[in-house]
């Protein structure tokens, strides 16, 4: 073997073998382990008589999680006969949408993302609908699932 391809062979090694460290390490840094871990617990947020007959009610509750109290809120729908709760987490950024009720649309204000009444995409940036939080109604409670 001549020096030119020796060369060439020792530098293409070096950077496949720096390429495979450097996606390790994203890889690790950035998957999020701690939140595989967690499970789902149940929180109650209202009484059953205060859900929405139709329509779509804010409402904000606190929980805890690893000794620290946490306040967020959630999105209590009532649409075609259907109970379910939305997370106000826009898919695109993180940013917290809202409720506009003319427009019957969730709108996040910060990069213009549009979600009908059921949480799917209409118009914006965001890839996926809005996630829908676990939840029950028992003893006349409504409780929402969060990770803890």
């Amino acid at each position: 073997m001549d020096r030119r391809k020796f060369l060439s062979v020792t530098i293409k090694t070096f950077f496949v073998i720096l390429g495979v460290i450097t996606s390790a390490i994203a890889l690790i840094t950035t998957y999020p382990f701690r939140i595989k871990k967690r499970t789902v617990k149940y929180f109650p947020v209202m009484d059953e008589d205060e859900l929405p007959r139709r329509g779509v009610k804010t409402v904000v509750f606190s929980y805890k999680r690893q000794d620290r109290l946490l306040t967020t809120r959630a999105f209590v729908v009532n649409h075609a006969n259907e109970l379910y709760v939305l997370s106000p987490v826009c898919t695109h950024l993180g940013c917290l949408v809202n409720w506009h009720r003319k427009k019957k649309q969730f709108l996040c204000p910060c990069h213009g993302g549009k979600y009908d009444i059921t949480g799917k995409v209409l118009a914006g940036p965001p890839p996926a609908p809005l996630t829908r939080l676990p939840m029950r109604i028992q003893k006349g409670k409504l409780y929402i699932g969060m990770k803890v």
